[in-house]
C-alpha cells in the first residue's frame, strides 16, 4: 500500500495549481445545479403543498371526498384537525384533515 500513497503525492506535486477560471466554473457548476434542484423539485413540491393547505382549510360539511386510501365519501362533521366522513349509509369514519386528497365535484359519488 506504500506506493500507492508515494505515487498519489508525486502526482499532486505536479500538477498545476488551480487558477481563478478553475475555480469559477466550479462554483457556477454549482449554482446552476442549485438552480436545476429548485426549478424542478423544490418550487413544485411548494405549490402542490399550498395547495393541499388551501383545498383543507375550505373544506366544509356536505363535500364529498376522496382519502389517500382511495374511500370517497361525504363531510358529515369538521373539527380543527378531524374531519367525519360517511362512506356508506349509516358508516361513518374519522380521519384526519390531511387524509383528504381531493374534493370531488357534487353528485359524483351518486353516480358511481
Amino acid at each position: 500500500m506504500d506506493f500507492l500513497i508515494s505515487t498519489a503525492q508525486a502526482q499532486a506535486a505536479q500538477g498545476a495549481p488551480a487558477g481563478a477560471a478553475g475555480g469559477m466554473s466550479s462554483i457556477f457548476m454549482m449554482v446552476a445545479m442549485f438552480a436545476i434542484f429548485y426549478f424542478m423539485l423544490i418550487r413544485p413540491q411548494m405549490k402542490r403543498a399550498k395547495e393541499q393547505r388551501a383545498m383543507i382549510a375550505a373544506l366544509n360539511k356536505g363535500d364529498e371526498v376522496a382519502t389517500t386510501t382511495g374511500m370517497l365519501g361525504t363531510i358529515t362533521e369538521i373539527s380543527e384537525s378531524y374531519v367525519s366522513v360517511e362512506i356508506a349509509p349509516n358508516v361513518v369514519v374519522k380521519l384526519q384533515k390531511q387524509a383528504i386528497t381531493a374534493v370531488l365535484p357534487k353528485g359524483t359519488l351518486k353516480s358511481a
